[in-house]
């Protein structure tokens, strides 16, 4: 235990260390007046064993291992998303919630948005499906905000295209957020996405592809 003592008192004394050097020293112009005294005599007399002491920990790599934060070198790789039978792929012909519970189905649409530059519909409904599963009042207005900021806003980055009614309605909402607060929008989004970028996707080989 005196040893681990030791250490961690060490690292403490690497970090003020670095502290200390990270200082900008003194320029012509910019001169620091120092007053001779006990507690600046203390301070470069700590200064100086601490530089001590990492000539020592240098020559013991045994010890300096310990400083090196870890890291994966062999991060997990994301599973592999399973390829959906042909019955799977045909029934999101005429149904967008089984597309979007898919994660393969998921992941052809979003590649087929992106390819002609209109994914901002689905990326505002996943982050509505995000925001509905936050629990903490704080979280929920903080990620409120976001979307708002984010979809809904007039001339925001990733403006969807939602009715001035809609868009009055989840702004009111925005005011004392709550689970329901982005519903009116995302049921919206959600019906435009299923009238239009549905049956786009089925026509494109993206979809194609997968029903060979």
């Amino acid at each position: 235990m005196a040893g681990m003592d030791e250490f961690c008192s060490l690292r403490g004394d690497v970090i003020f260390f670095l502290f200390l050097s990270s200082l900008t020293p003194p320029t012509q112009n910019h001169r620091l007046r120092i007053r001779s005294g006990p507690q600046t005599d203390s301070f470069f007399h700590r200064a100086k064993e601490i530089k001590i002491k990492l000539g020592i920990l240098l020559q013991k790599p045994d010890s300096a291992v310990d400083l090196v934060i870890p890291y994966n070198e062999k991060p997990e790789k994301p599973a592999k998303t399973q390829k959906p039978t042909l019955d799977e792929a045909l029934q999101w012909r005429d149904c967008l919630d089984k597309l979007l519970q898919n994660n393969y189905g998921l992941a052809s649409f979003k590649s087929f948005l992106k390819s002609e530059f209109s994914e901002e519909n689905l990326e505002f409904w996943l982050a509505c499906e995000d925001y509905k599963k936050i629990k903490s009042p704080a979280k929920m207005a903080e990620k409120a905000k976001k979307i708002y900021e984010e979809f809904i806003q007039t001339e925001a980055p990733k403006e969807v295209n939602i009715d001035h009614f809609t868009k009055d309605i989840t702004m009111k909402n925005l005011v004392e957020p709550s689970l329901s607060s982005f519903d009116v929008a995302q049921k919206r989004i959600y019906a435009l996405m299923e009238k239009d970028s549905l049956p786009r996707f089925v026509r494109s080989e993206f979809y194609q592809e997968l029903i060979k």
